[in-house]
Formats: structure tokens, sequence, C-alpha cells
């Protein structure tokens, strides 16, 4: 049964990973099978919870299931898909990612203690077997990536609070494509997805990069077990106002499809209908293909994509049009395109060709920004550039912001980025001519460094 290898060579080295742990943090004097059993158990609860994350299983997937588990557990060796289905072995765990395991807290506050970091060797080994608990199905569903993606932010969220320093040797994981030369230097997967987590606000966009990432990955374990992969579209269309990180997740979404091996170089290369549309009959096809030509091996970004469509029917935008879906069509195995602009025109402009909406079937959409996550902003620019707001400078910056306009224009991280750099300019003015100046009134913006 080509899918219970899928699972079985996971669960396997879950509970030889875990056994392990157990043994170092002491409990060697319990027997062997007392401390695989425990190991086994926890592996089923993680591959429980991934697969009825959504409800539905199919009989295949039951039985890959228990043929996993049953090297320790009789009762899963003779159970039908029907027993499987109707009892608690797989539907008790299906909200068991939100909270840390006993096991997983045992490792983790052992780490605490000792200075170790078994709790991450614990956290690779449950990846492993999440990825390929979900790599049963064909296309996994977004209900079992979620779930996926919840056991990975409550492993992470865990080490973190406790402190445990991640092995600078920790080899790579699961579903991620073997090193060659240019996928060396890519960043560590969890190094780009902390990076993506940071970012103010964002959360709906911060879970579908998450979501794509994981099916990816599970994909990638497909491959591996020559398992059928159904090929999907990597191309996306970001739709919200300007300032709205659409450029900042395109540049970190471009690293991460590196990592996983979906493009080679993992460059973002960033351009709009003047990068595209020339000006002469014969010229624009080949400006369309210069422009893909540097983003082979990584994401070609076009900004505010719908002017491609809205200069009329003899207009070459269209013609750019023509050219850059052949170039996708030829380049599809090391070339994604990403584009961007306001959401109503974009609606315009997926429905320009018939070949764009086919290729382009996966929407984000980036909010504005709220008043206080432009605080946030505007604080971490301070912070990257060496200034605080102090508290009335927050203060008197929320209240600038409640005042301005949000009209389809609004500039959100742009305009904090102009005000911060305002207040600079201002904070310079009032500090240049003080008789002594300490470090602290150095790097401190006040209310009366915010434009009124």
């Amino acid at each position: 049964m080509p899918g219970a290898n899928v699972l079985a060579e996971p669960v396997r080295q879950f509970v030889d990973e875990v056994t392990s742990i157990l043994g170092e943090l002491g409990r060697q004097t319990s027997p062997a099978r007392v401390l695989e059993r425990d190991a086994a158990l926890e592996a089923q609860a993680i591959a429980a919870a991934v697969i009825a994350s959504d409800g539905r299983y199919s009989d295949n997937e039951l039985r890959s299931f228990a043929a996993a588990l049953a090297p320790w557990f009789d009762a899963l060796r003779n159970a039908t898909p029907q027993q499987l289905r109707n009892g608690d072995a797989i539907r008790q765990y299906r909200a068991w990612p939100i909270t840390p395991s006993p096991l997983f807290e045992t490792v983790v506050s052992a780490d605490t203690r000792n200075g170790t970091s078994n709790g991450w060797r614990y956290y690779q080994a449950a990846l492993r077997v999440a990825h390929a608990a979900a790599a049963l199905d064909e296309v996994p569903t977004r209900e079992r990536l979620l779930a996926v993606d919840t056991l990975r932010s409550m492993m992470l969220r865990r080490l973190a609070a406790a402190q445990v320093a991640r092995p600078p040797d920790m080899p790579r994981g699961v579903g991620e494509p073997e090193p060659v030369e240019q996928v060396r230097r890519a960043r560590p997967l969890d190094a780009l997805l902390a990076e993506l987590d940071e970012l103010v606000g964002l959360g709906a966009v911060k879970t579908e990069v998450r979501l794509l990432t994981n099916l990816i990955r599970v994909e990638n374990l497909r491959r591996e077990r020559k398992l059928p992969v159904v090929e999907q579209s990597r191309h996306l269309v970001f739709v919200g106002n300007p300032g709205t990180g659409k450029t900042t997740v395109a540049r970190l979404l471009a690293e991460i499809l590196h990592t996983l091996g979906v493009v080679s170089k993992g460059q973002l290369v960033e351009t709009d209908r003047s990068g595209l549309v020339a000006g002469y009959v014969g010229q624009t096809a080949p400006k369309v293909t210069d422009v893909t030509r540097q983003a082979l091996g990584g994401v070609l970004f076009i900004d505010e994509a719908y002017a491609l469509v809205q200069g009329g029917e003899q207009d070459f935008g269209r013609e750019a049009i023509a050219a850059l879906l052949k170039q996708m069509e030829d380049h599809r195995d090391d070339l994604v395109v990403i584009v961007a602009g306001y959401p109503a025109p974009m609606a315009a402009f997926l429905d320009a060709n018939p070949g764009i909406r086919s290729r382009f079937s996966k929407t984000l959409e980036f909010p504005d920004y709220t008043d206080d996550e432009m605080v946030s902003i505007c604080v971490a620019m301070g912070r990257a550039n060496h200034y605080e707001l102090d508290e009335s400078a927050r203060a008197r910056l929320r209240a600038w912001l409640a005042r301005q306009p949000r009209g389809p224009s609004f500039g959100n991280a742009r305009l904090v980025r102009n005000v911060f750099e305002q207040a600079v300019t201002r904070q310079a003015s009032r500090v240049v001519d003080l008789p002594s100046v300490t470090d602290h009134e150095l790097i401190t913006l006040t209310a009366a460094d915010i434009p009124p």
C-alpha cells in the first residue's frame, strides 16, 4: 500500500526520536516498550489530528493510518476503516494541536532546566508526521493544511516562550529539496516564516502564505514517495491599497519558494506597465521577454497590473499580456508571477483575457492598516533606525492618523514612513540648538516632533 509508506516511516522516525529523548530525560528505568508506546501514542495523536481536521477521510487513508501505527497497537492492526471512522482512534484528536501535549511540555520544561534543545528534535519529527498525514490525500484540504500550521505555530510559540535555542546544525525539514549549490544559500524556512509572522497585521495573508507553504511541502513529500501530485498554479493576485505590505510579502514569498525548491534563485523582480509595454509595434513582446528573463528562477511582481488593459483594444498593453502568458507557460517550472493593484481594477484585469484568470486562481487581500497597527509600524521604523517614540509621540501620532481621510489612495505604511521622516527632521531642528544633548534626547521622538 503506497500510502502507508508515506506515513509509516515518519511515524517510526518520530517514535525513535522521542523514545531517545525520553531516555535522556532520566526515564531509562522504564522498559523500552513503555517509552516506545508513549512516543507512539504521541505520533498517533499528531497524525489523527491532521486526518480528522476536515472530518472527511477515505478507506485508503484509514488503512494507511492503521498500518503506520499497527506495530505498537494491536487494536489498530485489525481495525476496519468503518471501525476507525466511528471510533475514537482518530476522532478524539481533532482539536489536539491547539495546546502543547503533556509529553511535549515535559520535553520543553526539561530543556529550560538543562539548557538542552530536545524540544526542537520533537518539533521537527512531529512536523514530519503531520506533513505525511496531510500527504495521504492527493490534494490536501485547507482544513488539513490549517491543522499542520496550528501544530507548527503552537510548538514554535512554546519553544520561544521557553527560550529553547534552536540547534545550529538542525537538518532540513520534511518536504524540502535536497540541497544543490544555489539552494544551499537559501534562508531556512522557519526563519522566513518567523519574519512573516513579525509583520504588523496581515493575519489573513500570513495564514494563506503558511497554507501555501504547507501544501508545497506535502507535495514535495508525495513526489519523494513516487505518489501522484496534482499540479497547481503558483501565480497569485495581490489586491489592496498602497502601502499595505504587498511588496514585502512578495519578497518573502520569493525566498520561501526558493527554499522549498519551487524556483531556483528566489529573487523578486518588480515592474509595472512601463516596464512591459513599448511605444511601437513589435517592441512590446521583446520587452516582456527581457523582464521575465530577469525574473527566471524567482518571482515577477507586476504592480498596478490593471494598467495593461486600460488603454483600449489597440493598446500595446494587451500585446504585453499575451506575451506574458506565453512566458509563463514556457517557464512554468521556474517562474512565479504576482500581479497586484487596487481591488476593483484588478477584477477587470482578471476578466480581460481568458488565459489570465485560469492562471491566477488565488487572490490574497491586503486590508488597510488600523490606526494602532500604523503606530506599531512607526515604532518599528524608529527601532530600525535607532529612534524611540515616547508615549506622548505615540498618542499624538494616533490622533493625527485618525484625522486622515481613508480613500482609495490612502498611503498606509507609506504614509507612516512620510510622517516618521518628518518627525526625524523636526526632532533634529529641535535638539540641534540645545546647549548639551544626551543620548536619550538624540534618539527620542516626542509629541513636538509629530506633524500637527
